[in-house]
C-alpha cells in the first residue's frame, strides 16, 4: 500500500438490507471513485431489515471476505448493529479503526418513528455510541414508481454532505454529540436540497392479519422489499391444524404534519435531503416530570402501612422503595 492511501481517511460502511444490496454498492463505488477515501464494508451477509438495534450474543459471528472493487469487504452472519461494532473495533481490518461510519443506503425511509425499528440507524447509532461519527442513509422507495437507478442517484447526492463531514472531522471540529440521519426524496434527481430537521411522529401503523402460508407477501413497513409488487405467498402450511399462522399488514401511516414544516418526514415529501441529527437517549416531554413528581408523590403519601403510619416512619418509606421501579422514583430524589 503506497503512503498516499495509507494517509487516506477511513470510512467503514455498514447496512441492513445485506451486503449485495444496491444501494450499499452503489455508495461504496461513489466512495471509491472519489479517490480520496480507504473505504472498508462490514454488512450483513443477509437482509436483517427492522432489526433495530439488536444484537449478537451467542453464536460466534462468521465474516466471509467479499469482493468489492476498490474496498475491503466482509460479509457479516450478525445484525447491523454488530457489523457496526465488529468494523470499528479493529479487530476486523487489521488495527484500522474507521474514522467515518456509513449505514445506507437503505431501501426505503427512516423518517418518525421508523429510526426505533431500523437496522440501518442502529448501525450508524453503535458507531456513534463508540464515538465514531456516523451518518445513516436512506432513500424514499416507492413501489411502482422508485427504481434501482434511483438509490445510485440517492448516493450522488449524499456525497457532498459526506465529504463536508469528512472535512470536519479532520479538522477536530466535527460536532460529537449526535449522529446524523439522512433521508432522500424519492424524486432524488430533482431534489430541493439539504434541509437540517427534527426527528417527527411520523409511522406506518402495523397490524395483523391470520395466513395459511409460512412465508406470506409482506409489506415492509419501510416498502423496503423492491419486488414488492411481484412477491407472492408461497409453501402453503400443512403443519397441526392447532398451530395459528399470522403475517404483518399495514393498517395505516401516520403524519406529521402538524408538527410544523421543520418535521422529517414532511420536509422529504417536501422534495427536500432531510439531515435530522440524532443522539441515543430517549428525551422524556417536557411536561412528563413534574407529572409523574406529583402522582408519586401522592403514591407515598398514601402507601398503607401494617403499623398504620402511612409511610411517615422511615422503615415504611424505605420499604416502598423495594417495590418500586427506580424509574418511578428516581424523580424523587432530584
Amino acid at each position: 500500500m503506497d503512503s498516499t492511501a495509507a494517509a487516506a481517511p477511513v470510512v467503514l460502511v455498514t447496512n441492513d438490507d445485506g451486503i449485495d444490496a444496491p444501494g450499499l454498492r452503489f455508495l461504496v463505488d461513489q466512495l471509491v471513485a472519489a479517490g480520496r477515501y480507504r473505504v472498508l464494508v462490514s454488512a450483513p451477509d443477509t437482509d436483517r431489515s427492522g432489526v433495530s438495534h439488536c444484537i449478537t450474543w451467542r453464536p460466534a459471528m462468521r465474516c466471509k471476505r467479499v469482493d468489492i472493487s476498490g474496498a475491503t469487504a466482509f460479509a457479516v452472519s450478525g445484525t447491523p448493529a454488530d457489523c457496526a461494532s465488529l468494523g470499528i473495533s479493529g479487530k476486523l481490518f487489521d488495527g484500522l479503526v474507521p474514522d467515518l461510519v456509513l449505514s445506507g443506503i437503505n431501501i426505503g425511509n427512516n423518517c418518525g418513528y421508523h429510526v426505533v425499528y431500523s437496522g440501518t440507524v442502529a448501525g450508524a447509532r453503535e458507531a456513534f455510541l463508540y464515538g465514531i461519527p456516523a451518518i445513516a442513509m436512506s432513500y424514499d422507495w416507492v413501489a411502482g414508481q422508485s427504481s434501482v437507478n434511483d438509490l445510485k442517484v440517492a448516493a450522488e447526492v449524499c456525497m457532498p454532505l459526506i465529504n463536508t463531514v469528512m472535512v470536519e472531522i479532520k479538522n477536530v471540529t466535527y460536532l460529537k454529540g449526535s449522529f446524523l440521519n439522512i433521508d432522500v426524496p424519492t424524486d432524488a434527481a430533482h431534489h430541493k436540497g439539504y434541509k437540517v430537521t427534527k426527528q417527527g411522529k411520523y409511522m406506518a401503523r402495523i397490524g395483523w392479519e391470520q395466513t395459511v402460508y409460512k412465508k406470506p407477501a409482506v409489506e415492509s413497513y419501510q416498502t423496503a422489499n423492491m419486488d414488492i409488487d411481484s412477491e407472492k405467498d408461497s409453501e402453503l402450511d400443512t403443519s397441526s391444524d392447532n398451530d395459528l399462522l399470522f403475517k404483518r399488514v399495514i393498517v395505516g401511516r401516520s403524519s406529521d404534519e402538524e408538527e410544523g414544516d421543520d418535521m422529517d418526514h414532511k420536509s422529504l415529501v417536501d422534495g427536500y435531503i432531510t439531515v435530522t441529527p440524532l443522539g441515543a437517549l430517549s428525551r422524556t416531554e417536557a411536561d412528563a416530570i413534574p407529572y409523574f413528581k406529583a402522582c408519586l408523590s401522592r403514591l407515598v403519601g398514601n402507601f398503607p402501612c401494617s403499623c398504620g403510619c402511612h409511610t411517615s416512619c422511615f422503615g415504611c418509606f424505605s420499604l416502598l422503595f423495594l417495590f418500586i421501579p427506580p424509574v418511578w422514583y428516581s424523580p424523587l430524589l432530584l
